[in-house]
């Protein structure tokens, strides 16, 4: 690993989580000769990483189907990779929006189901301070908003996805297409079927087809879909012209 990788890194640091477009161009910053791939040099600082049990990973945004890169603690697999951050009991409140949004077809939960949840717990949180606490878990990254429902955030799925499978096995769907874990996408109404695949994945899945069917049943595809955007739908980052979410 040479000072461009380092440099990568850093600046991989500085952001936390960048979309593909700005690691492109972090890259070519970095580099003087552009005659690798942005994979093979991310996997050389990854081979760099090993000894401290970190890594750089890639994940997609739900919304936009773009990908982004992320530097994840490998042993701080859980929701423990946020204590230094956030109160026992705010991370517990965490812990239930992960809790409905897993058990949601739709992969978000509103407003109103979580305030009530936090309401619930040992040590109940005023509607103010969890209010202010879903505006910090936006702010950081966490979590993404829109019209009062919230899901995971692209960071919080590269971060969290182990804990995830491991915790949510009989809840997490696997996206037929891409075969990462899914959260907001489109279901096979067959009742014997019910596979879940991302919305952009739907997209270029069935992109040209004039008659869509599962690709696990054979039966048709009654979901409309079309064109993602190459920007996130997190209203926070819409319109900067590069996906955050």
């Amino acid at each position: 690993m040479d000072d461009s990788h380092r440099r990568f890194l850093q600046g991989l640091m500085r952001s936390g989580i960048v979309d593909e477009p700005r690691a492109k161009q972090l890259h070519r910053n970095c580099c003087n000769v552009h005659n690798n791939h942005l994979d093979d040099y991310i996997n050389t600082i990854n081979s760099n990483l090993e000894p401290m049990f970190m890594q750089i990973r890639k994940g997609m945004c739900e919304n936009s189907g773009v990908q982004h890169y992320a530097l994840v603690n490998m042993i701080e697999t859980d929701v423990t990779r946020m204590t230094s951050d956030y109160a026992d009991h705010e991370l517990e409140i965490f812990r239930k929006i992960m809790d409905l949004v897993l058990n949601s077809d739709t992969g978000t939960a509103y407003s109103t189901e979580i305030l009530n949840c936090a309401n619930t717990l040992t040590k109940k949180t005023k509607k103010k301070d969890t209010e202010q606490l879903l505006n910090r878990l936006v702010r950081d990254n966490w979590l993404t908003e829109k019209e009062g429902e919230y899901c995971l955030s692209t960071r919080c799925i590269i971060e969290m996805e182990q804990y995830i499978r491991t915790m949510y096995q009989d809840q997490v769907k696997v996206c037929r297409i891409c075969h990462n874990i899914v959260f907001q996408g489109q279901i096979c109404e067959n009742p014997t079927c019910g596979i879940k695949i991302h919305n952009p994945c739907v997209v270029r899945f069935f992109q040209g087809a004039t008659e869509p069917r599962c690709p696990a049943c054979n039966d048709i595809w009654p979901h409309e879909f079309q064109q993602s955007r190459s920007i996130c739908l997190n209203p926070a980052t819409e319109g900067s012209g590069s996906c955050i979410c």
